[in-house]
């Protein structure tokens, strides 16, 4: 730990008399529509074979891209990778039908945030046409960028029981994922905007995320240094949420945490990332296993609200935990309207979404983890039956979903002072 061991405080947001900051970079993603028949052909034209499935080769052409794809939705599970040009990302995406959208854990985030009535305001490291034509009125930005660059990230949705038929036998997806490609040089070098810290200095919420792209540790070290310089404006009650992600060099993540985990308030993570932390499978539906994987990681990550958020519950853990058990309804619920609806997602969508039934797995194993772990909040995700399941940019929805609660909160909290006086 540097020496730093506390967010300095030069006064009060109050309510929610305040910006959100999402930050720090966004992205132009290529979002492919499934086909398993295109996939197969991709499979014949390059000859892989099951027996050759691995996800952790270097991502060098379309081949090993392809690879690498099968190989995750033979596991089930969602990654982030580095591919070794952005050429091969567009030389991919050109076998499929596919939407260019806007991408980023803060960018995403702001977008849920918008469809839910709360501007926000991002920092970005890269801007062109795209973004500036898919970002809504309501969300404005701040960029570091010296000119327009587009470098996109390649996202691959996958379903549940899709098959794909190669030579030496048939792979089968056990679970709906999405995959992340990317190589994207602004994000790698992550320059900070000189005026964010006027921005913080007038905000109630900075969302923290994007530090995983970066891969020389040397940089990483003076952007660190910048973000903490701007956040020293930040007002005293602004919550600080930083969203964990695959970080393409894992030691990477513990230089982050080591210097920024005094100065975070909530932690978030999912459920392929506590995984990876504790370097092991975690039964999400077996109490006993969730309650030891949490304790385990709560070790590595000892922030004040530590937020695992899965696909069956969401548990917060931590000495403020307690404080955000609306705001993490908020961010189920949220979420599971995404799942639910995609990019429809609106105030109406999400109340119809709260009346569903919740997973009762997912239910059963927050009660025992509440009672086995001090402090802990958990709600369970929703069980629905969707036939065409979104699963891109759950857990950046999941975000803005708890921003969204946190910004409800404290209007809450704002209105009954106005009344008291």
């Amino acid at each position: 730990m540097d020496e730093t061991a506390s967010r300095t405080r030069n006064g009060s947001a109050g309510g929610v008399r305040g910006t959100l900051v999402l930050g720090l970079g966004g992205t132009v993603d290529y979002e492919l529509e499934w086909d398993a028949v295109v996939i197969e052909r991709l499979a014949r034209h390059h000859g892989v074979r099951r027996s050759e499935l691995i996800t952790t080769a270097p991502i060098v052409d379309e081949r090993s891209l392809l690879v690498t794809v099968l190989a995750f939705v033979v596991s089930g599970a969602g990654v982030e990778r580095f591919v070794a040009s952005s050429d091969i990302i567009e030389s991919f995406a050109a076998h499929f039908a596919f939407a260019a959208t806007l991408g980023g854990t803060g960018v995403r985030a702001g977008l849920v945030l918008n469809a839910l009535g709360i501007p926000s305001i991002q920092h970005l490291v890269s801007i062109d046409d795209t973004v500036r034509r898919l970002l809504p009125p309501a969300i404005t930005y701040v960029s570091s960028a010296a000119e327009d660059t587009l470098d996109p990230h390649l996202i691959v949705q996958y379903p549940a029981g899709t098959r794909v038929e190669l030579d030496d036998g048939v792979i089968v997806a056990p679970a709906s994922n999405r995959l992340i490609f990317a190589n994207d040089p602004p994000n790698r070098n992550m320059v900070i905007a000189p005026v964010l810290a006027d921005e913080l200095a007038r905000s109630c919420v900075f969302l923290v995320s994007g530090f995983n792209t970066m891969q020389d540790h040397g940089l990483l070290e003076q952007r660190l240094d910048d973000v903490r310089a701007a956040m020293a404006s930040l007002p005293a009650d602004a919550l600080v949420y930083y969203e964990d992600a695959g970080f393409y060099t894992r030691d990477f993540a513990a230089t982050v945490r080591a210097r920024l985990m005094p100065l975070i308030d909530v932690y978030g993570m999912n459920e392929d990332e506590l995984q990876e932390y504790l370097g092991r499978d975690v039964d999400l539906l077996d109490a006993d296993d969730v309650a030891r994987a949490l304790a385990d990681v709560r070790d590595i990550v000892p922030a004040a609200t530590l937020l695992v958020h899965t696909r069956y519950w969401a548990i917060a853990v931590g000495v403020s935990a307690h404080r955000h058990r609306s705001a993490l309804s908020s961010a189920v619920v949220v979420a599971a309207t995404r799942y639910r609806v995609g990019d429809a997602l609106t105030k109406r969508s999400v109340d119809e979404t709260s009346t569903m039934s919740q997973h009762s797995g997912g239910a059963e194993v927050v009660a025992v983890v509440e009672r086995r772990l001090a402090g802990a909040v958990g709600v369970p995700a929703f069980d629905l039956d969707v036939a065409t399941p979104t699963t891109i940019g759950l857990g950046d929805t999941f975000v803005g979903g708890f921003l969204a609660g946190f910004v409800a909160e404290q209007e809450h909290g704002h209105e009954y002072e106005q009344e008291q006086a």
